[in-house]
């Protein structure tokens, strides 16, 4: 009992500063531009688009409606639009006897934005990247997979997606990342427009405060818990 007390008290000695030093350095990171770079990078490493998809796969995220399942949409209607002989692959789990469930919904949000009905298909059993890889590898004939194929997806996610596809058989393969669209109106004001007392110091002018830093913070956590899951897709074999 003893000595399993001992071994925990000098894990936590070791674990509390390092987790301590980690923290401070992510804090100073968030100060500077590379956890977006980090981010962009996963988005387009390795998969860039060079000509019109004969297919373009959705990878649904969290559903319709969500922030990631309508940007998805939205941007998978737009490619649709580029490429209006391409077949569109929802993949998202669920049943298409369900008219509430996320394959319709999803499938009627992109024939609202303009996809047309006819060419909208459905993978509906994977349940994470590499099952949904395997099971639209199966819908295609292996003889058409060298056919351009767009990934569209969220932007941490673009390249374990690219890689999950080509692993399971496509050998073209490019990532459509579906990028947040920030406001173009300029955001900085004046505090003493608007009143108040003035206990807090001022941050009308200061944008990296008020939204970078908090936007990298956000960055790193997505980076880290990306890089997480292409170690283990790449333990597994997946990738």
């Amino acid at each position: 009992m003893k000595r399993r007390t001992g071994f925990f008290r000098r894990l936590i000695r070791i674990l509390l500063p390092a987790g301590g030093i980690t923290f401070l350095l992510l804090i100073v990171l968030a100060f500077t531009t590379l956890p977006f770079h980090a981010y962009y990078r996963l988005a387009t490493k390795g998969s860039r688009m060079s000509e019109k998809p004969v297919t373009i796969v959705m990878l649904a995220g969290a559903g319709i409606p969500s922030e990631n399942g309508l940007i998805r949409a939205w941007y998978t209607a737009w490619l649709a639009k580029e490429s209006p002989e391409a077949k569109v692959i929802v993949a998202a789990p669920g049943k298409l006897n369900d008219s509430t469930g996320d394959p319709l919904s999803i499938a009627g949000e992109l024939i609202l934005r303009g996809v047309k009905g006819d060419n909208i298909l459905h993978e509906t059993e994977g349940k994470n990247t590499r099952g949904q890889a395997r099971n639209i590898a199966a819908m295609i004939p292996a003889s058409e997979r060298n056919r351009p194929l767009a990934i569209v997806t969220s932007p941490e996610h673009i390249r374990r997606a690219v890689l999950s596809f080509r692993k399971a058989g496509f050998t073209n393969v490019s990532g459509f990342p579906a990028f947040e669209s920030s406001l173009e109106a300029d955001l900085v004001f004046d505090d003493r427009d608007l009143k108040g007392n003035r206990l807090a110091p001022p941050i009308g002018e200061n944008l990296q405060f008020r939204y970078q830093f908090w936007n990298h913070l956000k960055y790193e956590v997505i980076v880290l818990r990306e890089y997480f899951a292409l170690a283990y897709y790449k333990l597994r074999g997946w990738i």
